[in-house]
């Protein structure tokens, strides 16, 4: 049994993707072939929304130019493990829809399910995505030339996962898969029951 199926064990039959899919930080020095990295936006061009509106874009970095404008907005606790990933991807939703006379209220959810489809496709893979929401906002928006009626949710490390030596000694604790709070604590029946 790996350390995966030793920390998470679901309560009710899932496909073991859901619980094999973490957010490790060690990357290898090794690219992506394009193929298989475009096969992780084809699988989040899939994903449901609200009147099949579609507000996700992605920006995505894999030059070395690229990724240091990247570098640019992300917080430095978040460089120290990043820079090693050979594409980092801005997930960004549109705000605003005209067939919703103005703002897109499921924007943030709808991407949120884009990006799930993504890093469920990243593991299918042999690949590892870890998002982060550590950095400046404005600046990714500046930098990466994004409107003002756009959001950018999160930015996200993908490539083959390294071993754990790779990492700066102040991430190597916390590189491991976490664990879920049980059902009973988010899924209320008739009426919403938090304590």
């Amino acid at each position: 049994m790996n350390v995966v199926e030793e920390i998470r064990k679901a309560a009710y039959q899932i496909d073991p993707i859901y619980t094999q899919r973490w957010s490790p930080r060690s990357f290898q020095d090794k690219e992506i072939p394009d193929d298989v990295l475009r096969s992780l936006f084809e699988a989040a061009r899939w994903a449901p929304s609200a009147a099949n509106v579609q507000p996700w874009r992605f920006v995505f970095a894999r030059t070395a130019e690229d990724r240091e404008r990247f570098h640019a907005f992300i917080d430095e606790s978040n460089v120290v493990w990043c820079q090693k990933a050979p594409v980092l991807v801005a997930v960004i939703s549109k705000t605003d829809e005209e067939r919703f006379n103005g703002a897109n209220p499921t924007h943030a959810f709808d991407t949120g399910a884009a990006w799930g489809y993504l890093a469920l496709e990243a593991t299918r893979k042999g690949l590892i995505a870890h998002g982060m929401g550590g950095f400046d906002r404005q600046k990714a928006k500046e930098v990466l030339g994004i409107p003002e009626n756009y959001f950018v949710n999160v930015i996200v490390a993908i490539g083959y996962q390294g071993e754990i030596e790779l990492l700066d000694e102040a991430y190597r604790d916390r590189e491991k898969p976490s664990d879920r709070k049980p059902q009973e604590s988010f899924v209320f029946e008739g009426l919403f029951d938090e304590e």
